[in-house]
């Protein structure tokens, strides 16, 4: 094993802030997209030009609820007024889980407004461009699909570091129950799985108009992480592959493979949602004004933990099988093959089930009564194999069994997933890359403050040095699509997860070596949840 030692310094906890910039104006910049003009403001301690906020699709209230986002570009009628994009826009309203205080923590430091009208993008663009055809970095952000916004991952620090060779973009779209209320009565009159329409609706809006900004609509890499990777995941699947991608390169960090919930359990959640709106359809639940509606959202999760498909440590509102976008279960699409077939980067963190377990759990039944929450397909044989696979004489203790089972179901394998089935259906399989990472916590997010800051110097970051070569696998990858020809100086090579080396490897990164290590996900755990899909996706 070839290694490369560096200092590391990652012992503070996991933090996301947003810091608000006190720019030193040179001159406002402004964009022209045809149908509106916007202005944004210069920063010249990070050299870049900030357009916040600027609108890709209608606000989505009253009988835009629950339907296929529209687009703004013939909802604004043009005039010579130049609008202001120089303040955070809203967040889309946010919802927390009820077993643990996981959202606060995500939402410090958010913009604390939240609305309807958000769907909307920021765009932060080098003030000194190598090119008008940049290479553009989407940041689709995560939280369980019932928290997070654009702000939560500044872009700065990696526009700053790129030189001018990048523009970043950060999205929002709609959660918890204005995206992702599941239920017959939405598909009939509606439509499921709003959120990741939203999603596609942006990467859309951006093939029109990045040129505006000197981007390449050609070149649009899509990057998100938790929820945010399984987003890019089931970007990479929209309508099984079919059609073109209106990206050219994908980073799913730590993707959040969330069970899918069947249509029963999705029933149940919508006749919840009516229940505490005191509604009986959904006519009536367009009527809601939006804090109403995002009361009864939140209502929603309070009362129904736990339950079928709702257990510690899922977030219950979030992608389902639809029958178009998403036209089947993951796990089944990577396997067959049925995805956009483009250069891929996909990550873990060492100790992901850690923040999603109970820390009350000392048994075996409670943790298989838990499980059965979690996995409400399963039977005894399920329950049989899952501890055989994960022998208590393994772990320190209960809390730690199921974390690491927890860990491997909804994001480890679902890593070696996606990995495994681009290798094996790319026509190029050295076009996909893994990485595995121990730093900072070590745990869920913990890659976080290594590439996402408003520092330029990434002084911030733990460890500024591992920040910066991170950060240079991602401008390389999203420049090139392979994260070694720009890496960080002194950079170890990063080698292909089916690239010549005695098997399928990826970038191993801990505290003290980054070096390839064989893929460890590999292997009877993962291929048991692998042949599980049906019980842990539906």
């Amino acid at each position: 094993m070839v290694l490369v030692r560096v200092l590391v310094f990652l012992l503070f906890p996991l933090s996301i802030l947003s810091v608000a910039l006190n720019p030193k104006i040179r001159g406002t910049p402004i964009v022209d997209l045809g149908y509106a003009s916007y202005s944004g403001y210069y920063n010249a301690s990070t050299g870049i030009n900030y357009f916040r906020g600027i609108p890709y699709a209608k606000a989505p209230i009253g009988e835009l609820r629950w339907r296929k986002p529209v687009p703004i570009d013939g909802a604004i009628k043009k005039d010579k007024q130049v609008i202001n994009a120089s303040l955070p826009a809203p967040a889309c309203y946010q919802s927390n889980p009820s077993w643990a205080e996981f959202g606060a923590s995500l939402s410090a430091g958010a913009p604390f407004q939240q609305s309807e009208d958000c769907l909307i993008m920021d765009v932060l663009v080098p003030s000194s461009p190598v090119s008008q055809r940049l290479p553009v970095i989407v940041q689709i952000h995560g939280g369980g699909y019932t928290l997070g916004d654009a702000a939560l991952y500044p872009g700065d620090a990696m526009v700053n570091q790129s030189s001018g060779t990048v523009i970043y973009v950060a999205i929002q779209y709609r959660l918890g129950v204005f995206g992702f209320l599941g239920g017959k009565s939405i598909a009939k009159d509606g439509i499921l799985n709003a959120g990741l329409l939203d999603q596609r609706a942006a990467l859309e809006w951006l093939q029109r108009h990045i040129h505006a900004f000197g981007g390449d609509p050609s070149r649009i890499t899509i990057w998100g992480g938790s929820a945010g990777g399984g987003s890019v995941s089931l970007q990479l699947t929209a309508y099984s592959g079919k059609d073109t991608p209106p990206f050219s390169a994908a980073i799913a960090e730590y993707p959040w493979w969330q069970p899918l919930l069947n249509p029963a359990i999705q029933d149940a959640q919508y006749d919840t949602t009516l229940r505490l709106s005191k509604c009986s359809d959904i006519n009536c639940l367009r009527a809601l004004s939006g804090t109403d509606l995002a009361n009864v959202g939140q209502g929603v999760l309070n009362v129904s933990y736990p339950s079928a498909g709702y257990g510690y440590g899922l977030f219950y509102f979030g992608p389902v099988v639809d029958g178009n976008f998403v036209r089947d279960l993951p796990s089944t699409e990577y396997r067959e093959g049925h995805f956009y077939k483009v250069p891929t980067i996909v990550d873990h963190e060492g100790y992901e089930g850690v923040i999603f377990t109970n820390p009350t759990l000392t048994t075996t039944d409670a943790e298989t009564k838990d499980a059965q929450y979690i996995f409400p397909s399963a039977d005894a044989s399920f329950f049989s194999r899952l501890y055989e696979l994960y022998p208590s004489s393994d772990f320190n203790s209960t809390f730690f069994q199921r974390q690491q089972w927890f860990g491997d179901a909804i994001i480890n394998c679902p890593s070696y997933q996606i990995a495994n089935g681009v290798a094996t259906h790319y026509p190029n399989p050295h076009a996909v890359y893994k990485l595995v990472t121990a730093i900072g916590t070590e745990l869920h997010g913990s890659n976080l403050p290594f590439l996402t800051s408003a520092d330029p110097g990434y002084t911030s970051a733990p460890n500024a040095t591992i920040a910066k070569i991170l950060t240079g696998y991602w401008l390389s990858f999203a420049i090139t699509g392979n994260p070694n020809p720009l890496r960080f100086p002194g950079a170890p090579y990063w080698p292909s997860y089916v690239g010549g080396y005695g098997g399928k490897r990826v970038l191993s990164i801990n505290y003290t070596q980054i070096g390839r290590v064989p893929d460890r996900d590999e292997g009877p755990r993962c291929d048991f949840f692998s042949s599980q899909g049906t019980i842990v996706e539906n």
